[in-house]
């Protein structure tokens, strides 16, 4: 919950001249929604995408307060964020409803960035894969092949985000190792072998080196360090 539509105007000002030569990496910006506009049009002809941070599962109706799939598709966004841990702890978000927000995505041609992780309780009891395993069954068992491969998953511990501490790259490789077995196990090695996972839990320019250097990472899922431009752009370039 950061930056009105002419804070996002001046993000992307800033932003844009200092990754416009990228092209070894996919950015997505996932705005508020009612910064998305502003974001859309400040993205136009750059290579950064935009994305919402949620939206619901239903088409239409009396739903208060809500987003659609295909409201947010209209107001041009590409991507989508379903399942974050803050959404789960603050708002009840379960595997159930993550499962139904995903084929909604899917079903308007969004691409789900899905999130999973355990709490600092879970992972002192050593009951990270099981947390994993029944937030990904519960979650993404349901989906064909096909829109399985369309997806990008997150792992995101929840101690780690906003609080400062990160998982070593040993523990978050494990983690996306996991993952990646767990949908092997479900999808086919193929598809595990293409899935997109990204870390997400205080990933900032002095520590991206080394979590990026871990083979089963595949990017970031950024928070307080993707709200500056320079610092955005320090985490594009980590190895430029």
């Amino acid at each position: 919950m950061f930056k009105t539509a002419d804070e996002t105007v001046r993000f992307f000002d800033e932003l844009k001249p200092l990754v416009a030569a990228s092209d070894h990496s996919e950015m997505i910006v996932c705005a508020p929604y009612l910064s998305v506009p502003a974001a859309v049009a400040s993205a136009e002809g750059s290579k950064i995408q935009v994305g919402a941070q949620n939206l619901h599962w239903e088409a239409k109706g009396a739903f208060t307060g809500e987003v659609s799939a295909g409201m947010i598709s209209a107001a041009g966004c590409s991507h989508v964020l379903i399942g974050h841990s803050e959404r789960r702890q603050y708002f009840g978000e379960t595997d159930e409803t993550v499962s139904k927000r995903v084929a909604a995505a899917l079903g308007a041609g969004l691409t789900p960035i899905v999130c999973v992780g355990e709490t600092l309780a879970e992972r002192e009891g050593e009951k990270t894969e099981s947390v994993l395993a029944t937030q990904f069954d519960g979650g993404l068992s349901g989906l064909t092949g096909d829109e399985f491969a369309k997806l990008i998953l997150a792992y995101e511990p929840v101690w780690a985000i906003g609080t400062g501490l990160t998982a070593t790259p040993e523990m978050a490789g494990e983690a996306h190792a996991f993952l990646r077995s767990k949908a092997a196990e479900k999808f086919g090695n193929d598809r595990a072998e293409a899935l997109r996972i990204l870390y997400g839990g205080s990933v900032k320019p002095a520590n991206v080196q080394a979590l990026m250097a871990r083979e089963e990472i595949d990017g970031g899922l950024v928070g307080g360090a993707s709200l500056e431009p320079a610092s955005f752009a320090a985490l594009v370039h980590y190895n430029q």
